[in-house]
């Protein structure tokens, strides 16, 4: 696996976040659950203190803790820099600053860092990528995929949703997608798409609304269960 480290750009969301970005109730929690493209979020750190199962897969675990950190540090004020160039772009509700959401995304960094090189050893932390995953059939009850396919629609081809989103299917038995935005705050131009070719296989696709809201009009998952 060739990581290109300079287009790296590490940003790391919350248990919280999560929770609220894919609709997860207790039930959804002890699930054996696939975090895809997690990068250096919390989720799995802090679902392993309550005792959950998380395995997360990214490219960028195939670094050691020290270039992460050192990525993390390079690129952490740019991207608030950017976010604060876009304001009219995000609803500053529970999130009210651009201050404070450099807080809580350094903060749940933080814990990814004290946790990856442990959680590395156990398999919690799997480098891989899509559309291509190092898991057998039916590996786990449910995946997520937090802010990767549909948000890089100019970078990531319809093709390659499509690649992906069988993928995942293979490997769990559920998939939630957050969110259906691309970059700028549009909906996805594959989005449409992607829901009729998994109908046409006779797949079930739910786009559903949840109680998280941070890119203006991003307040929307899609949930695939095959028949």
């Amino acid at each position: 696996m060739t990581i290109q480290y300079q287009n790296i750009v590490p940003w790391g969301r919350s248990f919280q976040e999560y929770v609220d970005m894919f609709k997860l109730i207790d039930k959804d929690l002890n699930r054996s659950i696939l975090g895809c493209g997690d990068g250096p979020a919390s989720f799995n750190y802090e679902m392993r203190q309550l005792g959950k199962s998380v395995v997360s897969v990214d490219p960028i675990y195939d670094l050691d803790r020290n270039f992460i950190e050192k990525r993390i540090d390079e690129t952490y004020v740019e991207v608030l820099e950017q976010t604060r160039a876009n304001q009219d772009k995000f609803v500053w509700g529970n999130i009210y600053s651009v201050e404070e959401l450099g807080n809580i995304r350094m903060n749940s960094m933080r814990l990814f860092l004290e946790d990856f090189e442990e959680g590395k050893k156990q398999g919690r932390y799997t480098a891989g990528e899509l559309p291509e995953l190092p898991f057998e059939d039916n590996s786990f009850d449910l995946a997520l995929v937090s802010h990767l396919l549909f948000l890089y629609s100019e970078q990531l081809s319809l093709e390659f949703h499509f690649r992906a989103i069988d993928e995942l299917l293979r490997v769990a038995d559920e998939v939630r997608i957050f969110p259906l935005l691309d970059l700028n705050s549009r909906k996805s131009i594959h989005l449409d798409e992607v829901i009729d070719y998994l109908i046409s296989q006779g797949i079930t696709v739910h786009e559903e609304k949840v109680n998280y809201e941070f890119q203006k009009g991003g307040n929307t998952m899609l949930r695939i269960i095959p028949l």
